[in-house]
C-alpha cells in the first residue's frame, strides 16, 4: 500500500511475492539512454522466472515495435520483459481520430515512424492544422525557449497540439535533456490546447494491463500490480491515480533531492513525497533483485 513514508528496500525480491504483474518504467530505471543496468535487467528477468509478467511502459513517442531495437542495442534482453507499451502507441490512436489532418511534426526525424499507416499528411508550420509533438528537433542543445516564437505563431491560429511524450526531462547519461512534455507545458502556458498521451494518463495503463492479460497474466486485480518508476509527475502520479502500488526508484531524475544517489536520505524521500502529495509502497536507489 502506498504512503508518504515508504520503507527502503535493497531489492525487488523483498516485495515481489505480493505481485503478479510489474509495469516498469524504462528510461531512468532500466537504462539512461546510453547504457542499461545489469542489476535492473536481472531483477526483471528473475521476476518473470518466478512466474510474473513484466510490461515495460515508456513515454517514448515511438510505437513499441520501433522501441524494441533500441532496447536490444542497449543490452535489454527479451528475457527481461513480456512486451512494451509506449506513449507512441497511445498517440497513434489520438492521431487516428483526425483523419486527413495536415500535421506539423515537431520533433526529431527518428520519430517519423509514428505516422506509418495513418491517414494524415505532414505539412509545414504555416499550413498545419495540427501539431504532433514528439520532442525537440535537437534535444542535445535546444531548450523550450528556442521554440517560443514558433509556439506563439501556432497559438495565434489556435492550432491544437497532440503531445506524444509527457516527460519534461529525462537523464541521458549524466545530462538532463528536455522532452516533448516541456513544449506541451509551454504551449499551455501560452493558452494553447495540448492533448498529452502516455503517463500519467489512464489510457497507457489500460493498454499495459490489456497487454499483460494477453501475455498470460489474465485479469489481474490492481492490488497485484506493481508500478516501478523514477519520475514523480509521470510514473508515480500515474500509478497512484490509477490505484497501483509503487516502487520508487530514487536515483533517477529526482536524485539530487535525496543526497548520495546510492544511499538516499529516508527523511528527504518522505518530505519529497509529502510535498508532491504522492506515495509509494517502498523505495530503492536503483532497481535490483
Amino acid at each position: 500500500m502506498n504512503n508518504t513514508t515508504p520503507h527502503p528496500i535493497t531489492g525487488l525480491s523483498a516485495i515481489a511475492d505480493r505481485y503478479s504483474v510489474v509495469l516498469c518504467d524504462v528510461w531512468g530505471v532500466v537504462h539512461n539512454g546510453v547504457v542499461s543496468w545489469p542489476a535492473a535487467r536481472d531483477a526483471l528477468a528473475r521476476f518473470r522466472a518466478g512466474g510474473g509478467t513484466v510490461i515495460l511502459v515508456t513515454n517514448a513517442p515511438r510505437p513499441h515495435y520501433a522501441v524494441r531495437p533500441q532496447l536490444a542495442a542497449l543490452g535489454v534482453e527479451p528475457e527481461c520483459f513480456d512486451t512494451v507499451v509506449t506513449s507512441g502507441d497511445v498517440t497513434r490512436d489520438l492521431l487516428a481520430a483526425h483523419p486527413g489532418a495536415k500535421a506539423f511534426h515537431l520533433g526529431a526525424e527518428r520519430d517519423l515512424g509514428l505516422y506509418d499507416g495513418l491517414d494524415l499528411s505532414l505539412a509545414a508550420a504555416e499550413e498545419a492544422d495540427l501539431i504532433s509533438c514528439t520532442g525537440l528537433f535537437d534535444d542535445t542543445v535546444e531548450t523550450p525557449d528556442d521554440y517560443q516564437a514558433l509556439l506563439e505563431r501556432f497559438r495565434a491560429r489556435n492550432v491544437p497540439m497532440i503531445c506524444a511524450n509527457p516527460d519534461r526531462v529525462v537523464e541521458r547519461g549524466h545530462q538532463l535533456i528536455y522532452c516533448a512534455g516541456a513544449l506541451a507545458e509551454r504551449y499551455r502556458e501560452l493558452g494553447g490546447s495540448a492533448l498529452i498521451a502516455g503517463k500519467p494518463h489512464r489510457p497507457i495503463y489500460e493498454a499495459a494491463l490489456a497487454r499483460a492479460a494477453e501475455a498470460g497474466a489474465g485479469a489481474v486485480p490492481l492490488d497485484r500490480v506493481l508500478a516501478i518508476g523514477d519520475g514523480a509527475p509521470t510514473d508515480l502520479r500515474g500509478a497512484v491515480d490509477f490505484g497501483l502500488d509503487v516502487l520508487f526508484v530514487t536515483a533517477g531524475i529526482h536524485s539530487a533531492d535525496f543526497g548520495p544517489a546510492d544511499d538516499p536520505d529516508r527523511d528527504a524521500v518522505h518530505r519529497f513525497l509529502a510535498a508532491e502529495r504522492l506515495g509509494a509502497t517502498a523505495f530503492i536507489p536503483r532497481l535490483a533483485w
